[in-house]
């Protein structure tokens, strides 16, 4: 098997939308399929289990450099890498909390260079967090800035949905084909609804068994 340097595969998406969990389903498989890979944990929502509170607008930039340092130290020393969020929903939660998008040139950056992106859809239902979570309301405009982000800096994503076992074949079909086409030298592969951006699509694709 040819082994692959520090490819990172980027999962992103409003809260509540099962972010955590499958970067967990992916870790696993992943390494299960033999791949040497690391799992980096949302260094916002360690921030906010801590401090039992989100950021302040003047935290906001910290937490940004330390999600960005885990991902980069742990592809340094593993072939594959799963990260539960980037840089780039810090960014998008200051943008829409504290009407401050100065974190995004950076995270827009530095999510064109990671090799997979994973967008969440909106087909989980919201639970409750205490001390983490916002609440409902905040899903889809939160969705809409970062598809208007990866959009607007050119940055491919899938788009993945499901319930269970099927969000993560979902997943794992979109990593595959990617690293697939790395290795075959072609385009990065892109979900059909990345392209529409409708998260109301989506929901009726998904309804269908079509995501």
């Amino acid at each position: 098997m040819t082994r692959l340097q520090g490819q990172v595969i980027a999962l992103l998406g409003a809260e509540s939308t099962g972010k955590t969990t499958l970067a967990r389903d992916l870790h696993r498989s992943l390494q299960e399929q033999g791949h040497h890979v690391a799992l980096v944990e949302e260094a916002l929502r360690e921030f906010c289990l801590l401090r039992g509170r989100t950021p302040r607008a003047d935290e906001q930039a910290d937490i940004a450099r330390l999600q960005s340092a885990r991902i980069a130290e742990a592809a340094r020393s593993h072939e594959l890498v799963v990260a539960d969020t980037t840089s780039m929903m810090v960014a998008v939660y200051s943008q829409l909390l504290f009407n401050d998008p100065s974190l995004l040139p950076d995270a827009v950056a530095e999510q064109k260079r990671h090799r997979v992106t994973l967008l969440m859809a909106l087909d989980l239902p919201w639970v409750a967090d205490a001390g983490i979570r916002d609440g409902a309301h905040v899903r889809e405009p939160v969705d809409t800035l970062l598809r208007t982000a990866l959009r607007d800096g050119g940055v491919g994503f899938s788009v993945v949905g499901g319930h269970g076992d099927q969000r993560l074949a979902h997943a794992l079909r979109a990593v595959h084909a990617d690293l697939n086409a790395r290795h075959t030298g072609g385009s990065r592969w892109r979900h059909v609804c990345a392209e529409c951006g409708d998260p109301d699509c989506e929901r009726h694709l998904l309804a269908r068994g079509l995501g």
